[in-house]
């Protein structure tokens, strides 16, 4: 039972919203992902909702909206040499993380907007029979984050912005059960939902005529989950050992995320951009879960993660290549919070590396096309969790296409 705690810890683990490695998708506005999801220095429309509020008030028109919709393929691999090799292989269903993002001016000073997007909409697929299946056979995640959002400018070169976050989140887990039994594995499915808040404020200064500054904060956000369903489909003559109509409950502490950002026109073509975000992993040592119903075989646990902070470093490229055409291109280096021995394949974190491209074709002066694609590609680790002593190697890779359109009225 201990092995459906550990469980269910990873699979909360991406609720997080400012989680920058893991199962976390760096998507939220398409223009931004083009150019390796920088931003917090930058001007490129209401997504700055999110990457940062404070640069809302900076942007020209009366109504401004962006709305885009990606499509996550991933892969991870998993190999062991002992007592014999062994190789799987996930066969994750495309996820499809969205955003949206509206915004209006209410005098010269003064923006107020709204956003919505889905950064944890994936799903992981182990399968039934895999040598991991008592960690984890799959999950699915879907979580929703809104933003309503005001931003002022103090003066023509510096403005602030900021908003409550909400977030609404609904998991599902399944996992075999060893049990002591001929009909063989037993089986269980986690199933829960939750709201929780946060915030979200930015700072954004125009240096120079060419050169600007931003700096973004999203607060920790504490994820507590109340009266999750927990069913068991077990042999009946193990049946009072899984109580029916069980519930659990459990709290997970986000860390919080901040944000520099330096944004660079550096010729009347060519705009260029970097972030360094710092993410408070170290916030995150253990997850408790609490049982309603305890038996012999089901206790509440006590589950260490002691993850570490981490940095990510971000650079981003924009290019005016005909006059109703930009370009864009990206790349960043994401450091992983999973320290040594605390490796799932729930979670299988490494470090990453994504390399982005994208467009925007004007169709319009009010109206254009945004397109981005990126790939991630993760270093290959050998490790694993020590409590159950599983280890092995893992490898990840994602590509994730995507699609939007931005309006200014």
């Amino acid at each position: 039972m201990k092995q459906l705690l550990l469980g269910f810890v990873a699979l909360m683990l991406t609720l997080s919203p400012v989680g920058a490695e893991g199962y976390q998708v760096n998507v939220q506005g398409q223009k931004q992902t083009g150019m390796g999801h920088t931003g917090t220095a930058l001007l490129l429309g209401p997504s700055s909702i999110h990457f940062n509020p404070g640069a809302l008030s900076f942007l020209e028109g009366k109504y401004m909206f962006s709305a885009g919709v990606s499509g996550v393929l991933s892969q991870n691999t998993f190999v062991k040499e002992q007592p014999s090799r062994y190789s799987a292989e996930s066969d994750n269903p495309m996820g499809t993380p969205f955003s949206v993002y509206g915004a209006m001016r209410v005098n010269e000073k003064l923006v107020v907007g709204i956003g919505a997007n889905s950064p944890y909409g994936n799903s992981l697929v182990w399968g039934d029979e895999w040598d991991g299946r008592y960690l984890i056979q799959d999950l699915s995640l879907q979580a929703i984050f809104v933003q309503p959002t005001v931003s002022y400018a103090i003066s023509p070169k510096i403005s602030v912005g900021g908003g409550p976050v909400a977030v609404f989140g609904a998991v599902e887990l399944n996992k075999a059960l060893p049990l002591q039994s001929e009909s063989g594995d037993g089986q269980v499915t986690l199933e829960g939902s939750t709201v929780a808040y946060g915030y979200n404020v930015g700072l954004f200064m125009k240096l120079t005529p060419e050169l600007s500054f931003g700096v973004n904060y999203r607060s920790e956000v504490n994820v507590e989950m109340e009266d999750g369903d927990a069913a068991f489909s077990v042999p009946e003559s193990m049946r009072a050992n899984f109580p029916e109509n069980n519930t659990f409950s459990a709290a997970l502490p986000m860390p919080s995320n901040l944000t520099f950002g330096l944004g660079w026109q550096a010729t009347d073509k060519l705009l260029l951009a970097f972030d360094l975000q710092s993410v408070g992993w170290s916030a995150y040592k253990e997850l408790n879960f609490d049982f309603e119903e305890n038996t012999a075989a089901l206790q509440d646990s006590e589950n260490p993660r002691n993850f570490d902070n981490t940095l990510i470093y971000r650079l981003g490229a924009e290019y005016q290549a005909l006059e109703n055409l930009k370009v864009r291109a990206g790349i960043y280096y994401d450091e992983t919070p999973i320290p040594a021995d605390y490796l799932t394949p729930e979670t299988p974190g490494t470090n990453k590396t994504g390399i982005s491209a994208g467009l925007s074709y004007a169709l319009n002066a009010r109206l254009s096309l945004d397109a981005s694609l990126l790939y991630i590609s993760g270093e290959e680790r050998n490790d694993g969790y020590a409590p159950l002593n599983f280890y092995g190697t893992y490898n990840t890779s994602a590509w994730i296409p995507g699609f939007g359109l931005s309006w200014n009225f």
